[in-house]
C-alpha cells in the first residue's frame, strides 16, 4: 500500500493555514492535514502575528476614517 508523503512543516504553510483560519473558509480535509503536519508552536506564533497585524490595521484604518 502506498502511503502519500509526510510534508515538513514550513513557515509559508503555517500562514497559509493560519489565513484560512482567520477567514473561516478552511476544509475538514485540510484542516486534519494540518494538524498532523504542522508544529504547534509555528501556529501559535504566527496567529499572534496576525492578530498584532488585524488589530493595527483596523486601529489606522479607524484613524483615517475619523481624520476624515
Amino acid at each position: 500500500m502506498a502511503q502519500t508523503p509526510v510534508k515538513k512543516p514550513s513557515f509559508l504553510r503555517t500562514v497559509k493555514a493560519v489565513a484560512w483560519s482567520f477567514v473561516g473558509l478552511r476544509s475538514r480535509g485540510d484542516y486534519e492535514e494540518d494538524v498532523k503536519n504542522l508544529n504547534p508552536l509555528h501556529i501559535i506564533v504566527v496567529g499572534l502575528i496576525a492578530v498584532v497585524v488585524f488589530v493595527v490595521v483596523l486601529v489606522l484604518l479607524a484613524k483615517w476614517m475619523v481624520a476624515r
